[in-house]
């Protein structure tokens, strides 16, 4: 049998995380091992990685990306700083990356955008209140990476978030949006492996549609 690529997936460190569950779940159906890493999981120095996902949940510091504190805000640090030293290594040794709500925002900070730190008065089309299940559409733009990936440009997604992408970078491209226009969806310009979504296909795993995200990256992986 065929090794299956290991990807390793990042996430708060507490015992009961319905997130890294379900990611590692999703990664099992498309024929990858997830490898859970946090401030309290960390892998030997020996391990090697085929891609890596950053995965969601609380928001990113606004040091980050050099604006002042939001009391709305509820940060980790030992978390932002674990992940942005996985994102740089991922781009400078060319590792596929797929990133999961903060994760998508994280690599976009990284990469030197922006967020909204909160987007709870952009909205005037889509509802602020959290859904596991998917409620809100997505249109992708024709011609991207995206819509190759799911094989339609327009998406039923869950929404779990108030922070979202404000300026992106110059290494990224905005390939999703909400009917409030917010983004939804970046994908790395050129060749890069890099793809960042604003809702949670992890907790949509029951979903064909939903998996080819992860199909996507474990294609990658075994190409990278």
């Amino acid at each position: 049998m065929a090794q299956r690529p290991r990807i390793a997936v990042t996430g708060n460190g507490r015992r009961w995380a319905p997130s890294w569950w379900c990611t590692r779940l999703a990664l099992f159906l498309v024929g990858a091992q997830a490898v859970r890493i946090s401030v309290r999981h960390t892998p030997p120095d020996e391990e090697n990685f085929d891609a890596f996902i950053i995965g969601g949940g609380d928001d990113i510091g606004p040091e980050q990306y050099g604006e002042p504190s939001n009391p709305k805000i509820r940060s980790d640090p030992a978390r932002d700083a674990l992940e942005v030293r996985w994102i740089k290594q991922c781009l400078a040794e060319k590792i596929p990356v797929m990133g999961i709500c903060r994760g998508a925002q994280l690599i976009n900070v990284v990469l030197e955008g922006t967020l909204h730190q909160d987007i709870r008065d952009m909205r005037k089309h889509t509802r602020n209140r959290a859904s596991l299940v998917a409620t809100k559409e997505v249109k992708l733009l024709s011609g991207s990476r995206a819509e190759g990936i799911f094989a339609t440009d327009r998406l039923k997604v869950n929404s779990l978030h108030h922070q979202a992408i404000n300026s992106v970078s110059d290494s990224l491209a905005i390939v999703g949006r909400d009917r409030d226009n917010i983004c939804q969806m970046v994908e790395g310009t050129g060749d890069k492996a890099i793809i960042g979504v604003q809702w949670h296909p992890e907790y949509l795993f029951y979903l064909p549609v939903q998996l080819r995200i992860f199909r996507w990256l474990v294609a990658q992986a075994k190409t990278a």
